[in-house]
């Protein structure tokens, strides 16, 4: 049986903990970060408290301060032992404002849920065929305080997941309200042009992602430092490579856009240096 940790209490996964008064189901009320254990360490566990107490003030949470690198972990590997995991394990944590109210809240505390999923990966694993991927242009992603956080309202990312599996895509772009590229369903986006690697910056609404900050120092430790920039979607027309990244699945290579086809030299050394780490 598997098990989640909910506001510290551990409950079977099929057990109902929500009421229909929870914050997070009513209104997107939260927050949320996907990671992954490996070889027992929660990866990169710094970096994703980081992102979650600087979105839980951004919120108005209140003991956002709480949320650090050692709770993640020792949350995690507390579920770990209970679940039989084992050493490696997919780790979603929700933070949500556990409050009443409408669209005002009466308070602002914050509960929490954790939820894992164990497997067999030691490391992060490239994947053997790229991706085909397409421009989800039906809904553009706004530009404001919200956008670089992973929030509980996750309709656009949702759309642009049912435009994928009618397209028979792998994955679709999601451009900014501005027409410039941001992100994909739920990765960041890199490419590579002119011998010059490029990711849209923070800016233009993207997740401000984990795996974008370590491939982004992992470029520049071998003398290719990334451009930040505001991106037009014309340029995958050109690229020499495209690549996107998550915490939980690394690095995946694109192949193909539209009658495009891309090399992946560049994420494969990016790779193996992200496992060297």
């Amino acid at each position: 049986m598997n098990f989640i940790n909910y506001n510290g209490e551990i409950f079977p996964a099929n057990q109902p903990v929500l009421t229909t008064g929870n914050r997070s189901f009513k209104y997107g009320d939260g927050l949320f970060e996907s990671m992954r254990m490996m070889r027992g360490e929660l990866r990169f566990a710094d970096l994703h408290a980081e992102r979650l107490r600087n979105g839980m003030k951004v919120l108005g949470f209140e003991g956002y301060s709480l949320i650090d690198e050692t709770f993640l972990k020792e949350k995690v590997v507390e579920l770990a032992i209970r679940n039989g995991e084992g050493e490696n394990a997919r780790v979603r944590l929700t933070v949500f404002r556990d409050a009443e109210g409408l669209y005002s809240p009466l308070g602002n505390k914050f509960g929490y849920a954790v939820e894992m999923i164990g497997n067999n990966e030691t490391s992060y694993t490239a994947n053997t065929k790229g991706l085909i991927v397409d421009v989800f242009e039906d809904i553009t992603k706004p530009v404001n305080c919200l956008s670089n956080y992973k929030t509980c309202n996750s309709l656009i990312y949702v759309m642009a997941g049912i435009f994928r599996k009618q397209n028979s895509l792998d994955d679709v772009f999601i451009l900014n309200q501005n027409g410039f590229l941001c992100e994909s369903m739920s990765s960041n986006v890199f490419v590579l042009f002119d011998k010059k690697l490029y990711t849209p910056s923070l800016n233009e609404g993207c997740i401000a992602g984990v795996m974008r900050s370590v491939v982004m120092k992992i470029a520049a430790e071998i003398d290719l430092p990334v451009i930040e920039a505001q991106i037009n979607p014309d340029i995958l027309n050109e690229a020499e490579e495209v690549f996107l990244t998550n915490a939980s699945r690394g690095i995946q290579w694109v192949m193909g856009f539209n009658s495009k086809r891309y090399f992946n030299k560049l994420s494969k050394i990016l790779m193996n240096k992200l496992n060297e780490g």
